[in-house]
Parts: structure tokens; C-alpha cells; sequence
């Protein structure tokens, strides 16, 4: 054996104790990654030892070569089992760090809560419902034949002003009232009849602590033989006690171009009477429109605004607030 193949020899020898015990220390992948390419890179400490081959005999070439590639096999051989090893290691770090608790308590998040103006109508639409009223909906851009003319509404009246009504440039309007879901109920169903009808309504009003150019109403309706004005009377006055508890309930002579007689219904509310809702005995002309023959039949109707029921139940002092979307406001409800 030459001197220069037993050098050659012992450096391969070192050099595999050497990477042996580096791979076998590192504790990432990234580490092992540089350790490959520091022994087995194309300039790595392999290839600078085996650059000495030119100086080893020719008989013994053959025999370094096997040595270096054997080296060459244990180092990739340590290398792959020991990247195996840290890639399972990470798979397990990653699912401890991510795994669930599922026998821990949720994180907390407070649930909603209904609008008042949205349980200020589920409250009246439920009173109602309790007797007999069946919930009928409408189109809130309606015709002048709806929201007027069906509901004996002469052309000269006041509703029918360019400052109270929003009319559309095809000719329609939005609905000044849910009086026109009656109508529409009317002309598919025949008597008898009890319908409560809940809906957006629009006004050409000047915004102010009691005013909305739109806002809510709930209208009811009822016609069968034989209604008269005590029925109207009596269902008012348990649907206001129903809401309101047990207190005082007045009629006051009005006017309305759908009704006759009409009247305004006024509680008294912590000392102090307030107006609530409008009434009547539906005019014949209505009942004409809709082909029912006013000698067979009446029938009553009424009709209040949410935001004023809402604003008296949970004592608002001004109607901008239920739509100015203050979580400190709707948190009180």
C-alpha cells in the first residue's frame, strides 16, 4: 500500500466518524440540509478528498474507490433516517400544538337579541294570531288604485299631496299605509275574514325625535255577517290590554276615508293619555271594490305604528334611535 492510499484511507475513515456524529447532533432539517451539502456537495469534504485520487497507484485506485463510495452510501444512508426521524418529530410537534380539547369550554360569544321593533311586532302579531287573525304580507312599491283609490280615496284628498306620498316616475308609489295588503286579501278570499297585516310604510315626513319618512305599521281587518262597531271595540280594547296591561282605553269621533264611523284610540299611559291607533267600520265603497255586497256584510279595521307602540313600551325618547344601530342602545334590549 502506497503512502498517499493509506492517507486517503484514513481521511475517508475521519470523514465518516465526522458526518456520522454531526447528523446524529443536528435537531433540524434545515441544519441536515447543510450537512448534505457539506459533506456530499459537489464541492463538498467528499469530493476535496477523493480530488487526491491522482495520486494513488493505479492498483490501488480500485480499492479507494470502493472505500470512498462506501462512505459515501453510510453517509446518505445516516442522512435519510435521520431527516425521517426529524420530519415525524415535526408532524407530532405540529399536531400537539394543534390539537383540541373538545372536553374545554367554548369561547364565549353573547348571543343577539330581537330589535324592539322587531319584538314589538312579534308581540302584537302573536296577540292577534291568539285570536283568530291570520298574518298576510304586501308589496311595499304599490299603485294608486291600492293605496287610494279602493280604499275610497278621492283624488282631491290630502293623503294623496306630493308632501305626504312618494310617488315613482312610472306612476306608482311606495305605500303610505298596509291598508293595500287588505285590499289585495280581500279581492282573493271571501268572507269571513280576519287578517293582520305588518309592514314598511313610507311618508314624505320631516325626520325629527317623533317623525320618520319611513317606518312601521300592523294593520288588521275583519268582515263577516253581523260585525259591528262593539266588535271592533271589544278587540281593540283586549289587544291594547294585552300589551299595555290593565288600563284605561278611549274613543275619540275621526275621520278616515276607509272607514265609517272612525275613530282614535287614546290609553292612558303613566298619568298621561296618549293617541295609539286608528279605527273604523269599513266604509261600503271598500266593500263594493272588492265585490263583497255591503247589505250582507261589515267588517272593522285599525291600524297602529310600531315605532310609537316600541317607543311608549321600552320608554324611547326619540324614534331615530331604533334606527341609528348603537350597540349601547340595543343592548338594553
Amino acid at each position: 500500500m502506497s503512502q498517499a492510499s493509506g492517507d486517503l484511507a484514513i481521511q475517508l475513515s475521519d470523514l465518516r466518524q465526522e458526518a456520522q456524529q454531526a447528523i446524529a447532533s443536528t435537531t433540524s432539517l434545515d441544519d441536515l440540509e447543510q450537512l448534505r451539502i457539506r459533506y456530499l456537495g459537489k464541492k463538498g469534504s467528499l469530493s476535496q478528498v477523493l480530488g487526491a485520487m491522482g495520486k494513488v497507484d493505479a492498483a490501488e485506485r480500485p480499492r479507494i474507490g470502493s472505500l470512498a463510495n462506501e462512505v459515501k452510501e453510510v453517509i446518505q444512508g445516516e442522512l435519510e433516517q435521520k431527516k425521517s426521524g426529524l420530519q415525524a418529530a415535526a408532524i407530532e410537534a405540529r399536531l400537539a400544538a394543534e390539537a383540541i380539547d373538545v372536553t374545554m369550554p367554548g369561547t364565549f360569544r353573547p348571543q343577539g337579541h330581537a330589535h324592539p321593533l322587531t319584538s314589538t311586532i312579534d308581540r302584537a302579531l302573536d296577540i292577534f294570531v291568539g285570536l283568530g287573525y291570520t298574518v298576510a304580507q304586501g308589496p311595499e312599491m304599490e299603485t294608486d288604485y291600492y293605496n287610494f283609490e279602493a280604499l275610497n280615496t278621492p283624488a282631491d284628498h290630502p293623503a294623496r299631496d306630493m308632501q305626504d306620498t312618494f310617488y315613482l316616475p312610472d306612476g306608482n308609489l311606495l305605500r303610505t299605509h298596509t291598508s293595500s295588503v287588505q285590499i289585495r286579501y280581500m279581492e282573493n278570499n271571501e268572507p269571513p275574514i280576519r287578517v293582520a297585516a305588518p309592514g314598511r310604510v313610507y311618508r314624505r315626513d320631516t325626520v325629527d325625535a317623533t317623525h320618520a319618512a319611513v317606518f312601521h305599521q300592523i294593520e288588521i281587518l275583519a268582515i263577516d255577517e253581523g260585525l259591528t262597531f262593539t266588535d271592533l271595540r271589544g278587540t281593540i280594547k283586549i289587544f291594547l290590554e294585552s300589551m299595555f296591561g290593565d288600563i284605561e282605553v278611549r274613543f275619540r269621533p275621526s275621520f278616515f276615508p276607509f272607514t265609517e264611523p272612525s275613530a282614535e284610540v287614546d290609553v292612558k299611559w303613566r298619568g298621561r293619555w296618549l293617541e295609539v291607533l286608528g279605527c273604523g267600520m269599513v266604509d261600503p265603497n271598500v266593500l263594493k271594490s272588492v265585490g263583497y255586497d255591503p247589505e250582507i256584510y261589515t267588517g272593522f279595521a285599525a291600524g297602529f305604528g310600531v315605532e310609537r307602540f316600541a317607543m311608549v313600551l321600552h320608554q324611547i325618547d326619540d324614534i331615530r334611535r331604533l334606527y341609528a344601530s348603537d350597540l349601547r342602545f340595543l343592548r338594553q334590549f
